[in-house]
């Protein structure tokens, strides 16, 4: 391994070599310079001594341009690696978890650019920090509502204060409950994960439709529910994580199972810059005090399930770079848009 040395210590040996070799070879030019004009024009002793002295007094001058220029290259070299090392304990802290940005101001322009990456960094990190805490905290929340329900219901049969049968079939539902907030929570995780990589894959997004709402038929025939489909071409090839987008269209698909009466439209319609796509329910609409929060982690509206799927839709929307709204129609019911950039 090659042996460090400090970045000041290198500038200032740097600088001061170079100022010594420039003043050795100013004196010597300049000696060879008297001493030519002492052997071409014969001066007399006085004049040689006096030459002599002018060359001395040089060498002295040089000697003292030469510390003062070591002197001056060490401020300068302290005015470089100053600011590096102020970013250095800065990209310090924040790998400690002190996301403070600071106000440094930097005349050079790199550093000034370094340190505004930092900041944003910083910035980002400590939204994510503080996501995450928030996360955990309603994480712990919402296991334990199930768990309590199991708990209570599994010490009854115990204790014989309720029939088995029907005690069973509460536990078999919030089983069921727990084991679908795990999957969110894991995909949750999953998505927020700022190091997970996603390929990007040319995708038929119709095919995903179709085969979401395939898979949820038998759900939706239990509901007495028929889906309706609308789409603008047989095939709408996008560029996205199939595994992604798949998943939003079947949080909405069954988000959309949970409130509707008798149908279900599903639409895939492309533009130029947009691709458009919509799940409309029959049902009695979002609550208009709903509506502005429902795709927010954890808000929880009218008999809602675990407040975890939309938000996960709204991920997805962001990762692709694209938005989810919802709105209530003239004509009634509900309707879900995923609006998805080709560009």
């Amino acid at each position: 391994m090659k042996n460090k040395t400090k970045l000041r210590r290198r500038i200032l040996v740097a600088f001061s070599l170079v100022l010594f070799f420039s003043f050795v070879l100013t004196g010597l030019i300049f000696n060879v310079a008297i001493r030519l004009r002492i052997s071409q024009e014969g001066l007399n002793l006085i004049e040689q001594d006096n030459a002599s002295g002018i060359g001395t007094i040089l060498i002295v001058l040089v000697a003292i341009m030469f510390v003062i220029s070591v002197i001056a290259s060490y401020f300068l070299s302290n005015s470089i690696t100053r600011p590096i090392e102020n970013l250095g304990d800065f990209a310090l802290d924040i790998g400690k978890g002190n996301f403070d940005t600071n106000e440094y101001e930097f005349v050079d322009v790199e550093l000034e650019n370094l340190n505004s990456i930092l900041n944003k960094s910083a910035k980002q990190l400590q939204v994510y920090d503080s996501e995450q805490k928030t996360f955990f905290q309603n994480v712990s929340h919402e296991l334990r509502t199930p768990l309590m329900s199991i708990r209570s219901y599994a010490e009854g049969i115990k204790y014989g204060l309720m029939e088995p049968k029907d005690a069973g079939e509460i536990i078999l539902t919030e089983a069921d409950k727990l084991a679908d907030l795990v999957t969110d929570l894991l995909y949750i995780a999953k998505i927020d994960n700022i190091s997970t990589a996603y390929t990007f894959t040319e995708t038929d997004l119709v095919e995903i439709m179709r085969d979401s709402a395939n898979r949820q038929q038998i759900m939706a025939e239990k509901n007495n529910l028929r889906f309706e489909f609308d789409f603008s071409d047989d095939i709408v090839i996008y560029n996205c994580v199939a595994e992604l987008i798949s998943r939003a269209i079947d949080n909405l698909i069954s988000n959309a199972i949970r409130y509707s009466k008798s149908i279900i439209k599903l639409s895939c319609i492309k533009s130029n810059d947009y691709i458009v796509i919509s799940v409309f329910d029959d049902g009695d609409g979002i609550e208009a005090d709903d509506l502005p929060h429902i795709f927010e982690r954890f808000y929880k509206g009218k008999d809602g399930h675990t407040g975890i799927g939309l938000s996960i839709v709204k991920s997805i929307a962001d990762q692709h770079k694209g938005k989810i709204s919802a709105e209530n129609p003239t004509t009634g019911g509900a309707v879900f848009y995923l609006i998805l950039p080709t560009n």
